[in-house]
């Protein structure tokens, strides 16, 4: 290519070198460089005479610096999918002109709950476009059958189509209200050498559907294949360039599904969706606690309900653990739900500092229906899952628990606990065994409307005697 600089990118990660390497020095992929034929400058002109944002009331922007305050903060005009749970973590909705990056393992509800939100927004606001770049129009037809989702037909445009380009020009014929784009890495720019699905590829096409994102005022979602480590595929600077990132997790052997938000210029980063796959698609969990809780064995030994929070949103869940005999020299260690450093962390404290001599076991620790726990608050409760099993003794009837285990064996405070004392309260239980810090902070009048004996500890070993009333140490 006349005018291109030849350069070496790493696949995996998009670590650049001027020759071929064998083994990329960042991610340390092996045989992931490929050829990468960067031309000197292109761009993606505009049609001109389109207003920005006009179907949301936006104005346009302007060409001169302008004073910070003089700058319009209004509260954007936000666009509704329909869907609750995915308006939550996009922080209300859609703004005009952002770009949303979606990733998630293969299979988990990407495509889904996409076409269903692409649905409901051509029922509402107008035409939408949907680009498949990896089935065919009849295949995404069958699928929009099963769902239920076909009566929209009018509005809701599908178009086959790998060419960026072709892609471009159709969103400006068309002027839809949303764009989809399925995936990402199934789109091609013509300008370069490099195939489909390459680090090249991927970040000049985001940045041309960027562009008219921007200048046409309509929001994108883009759709991201992820890596063998659950990251999305492309350079890290794709996810810096969108506006919102979203990540899909979930087994797909459970039923439930969470959207969380990596990144989200018009709102918090602290919401998730929750949602459950049925034969008729993603339909949301307006009562997750519940729905988690609905398959708890009452009074067996190694289950305990821990108060978690997901954003914004008090979530009971069930975490498990097995203690059995080792029959090998090193134990196992194995988590599902819960990270297994933190994990390892907490089993050595209750060795050392509670005095369960559990450091030869093998231990199992699960956490139920699907969900991953990621705060500290989480701690406690999978202390008292191990020493339940440990003893064979169940927690104490209607009880929740949660606090940061330290190293020194001590109790830690947490955030929100009044929120999931409430919650504890709201789903029938009766007691709530949490760290003394955050008893401390609590008002009278908290206490009393809560409804739920609350039970402070300032040390691992006090708080285990309050799950399970006695303990033999």
């Amino acid at each position: 290519m006349k005018g291109a600089r030849v350069t070496f990118m790493c696949q995996e990660c998009g670590y650049e070198s001027p020759r071929w390497m064998g083994k990329c020095p960042a991610c340390n992929s092996w045989n992931s460089f490929a050829e990468e034929h960067r031309p000197d400058a292109r761009s993606v002109r505009p049609k001109p005479g389109r207003a920005s944002g006009a179907r949301f009331g936006v104005a346009g922007s302007s060409a001169t610096p302008v004073p910070i305050g003089q700058v319009s903060v209004a509260d954007e005009l936000r666009l509704s999918t329909g869907i609750g749970e995915f308006d939550r973590v996009l922080g209300g909705g859609l703004v005009a002109g952002s770009v949303v990056l979606i990733g998630g393992d293969p299979g988990i509800g990407k495509s889904t709950i996409l076409l269903q939100a692409a649905h409901n927004v051509a029922s509402s606001h107008g035409t939408v476009l949907y680009v498949t770049g990896e089935e065919s129009v009849q295949q995404v037809g069958l699928r929009a059958a099963r769902l239920g989702v076909g009566n929209a037909s009018e509005s809701l445009m599908l178009l086959a189509e790998t060419d960026v380009y072709a892609v471009v020009e159709t969103i400006f014929a068309m002027d839809p209200s949303l764009v989809v784009i399925d995936s990402i890495q199934t789109m091609e720019d013509a300008s370069l050498d490099s195939s489909p699905g390459s680090i090249g590829q991927v970040r000049e096409c985001t940045g041309h559907l960027m562009r008219v994102a921007k200048e046409e005022g309509v929001p994108v979602f883009l759709v991201g294949h992820v890596t063998k480590s659950g990251a999305i595929a492309g350079p890290k600077a794709l996810e810096h360039v969108v506006d919102t990132v979203l990540y899909f997790e979930g087994d797909g052997s459970h039923a439930y599904r969470v959207v969380r938000a990596a990144k989200n210029r018009y709102g918090s980063t602290n919401e998730v969706g929750i949602f459950a796959m049925t034969d008729r698609g993603l339909s949301e969990v307006e009562n997750p606690s519940e729905a988690l809780l609905s398959e708890r064995p009452g009074g067996a030994a190694g289950s305990v309900v821990v108060a978690s929070m997901e954003g914004t949103r008090p979530l009971l869940v069930e975490v498990q653990a097995l203690v059995a005999r080792s029959v090998t020299g090193t134990p196992r260690r194995t988590t599902t739900g819960v990270d297994y450093n933190r994990t390892a962390i907490i089993i050595a404290v209750l060795d050392r500092r509670a005095g369960f001599a559990i450091g030869t076991e093998d231990i199992y620790v699960n956490v139920a229906g699907g969900v991953t726990l990621t705060e500290p608050a989480a701690d406690l409760g999978i202390a008292a899952a191990i020493v339940s099993s440990f003893r064979n003794v169940p927690a104490a009837p209607k009880t929740v628990v949660f606090g940061e285990v330290g190293l020194a064996g001590e109790l830690r405070g947490v955030s929100q606990a009044e929120m999931r004392v409430s919650e504890a309260r709201r789903l029938g239980f009766k007691r709530c065994v949490l760290p003394g810090h955050n008893l401390k902070n609590m008002t009278r009048q908290q206490l009393e409307g809560s409804g739920v004996e609350v039970v402070g500890a300032s040390t691992l070993r006090d708080a285990l005697e309050a799950v399970f009333m006695v303990v033999d140490g």
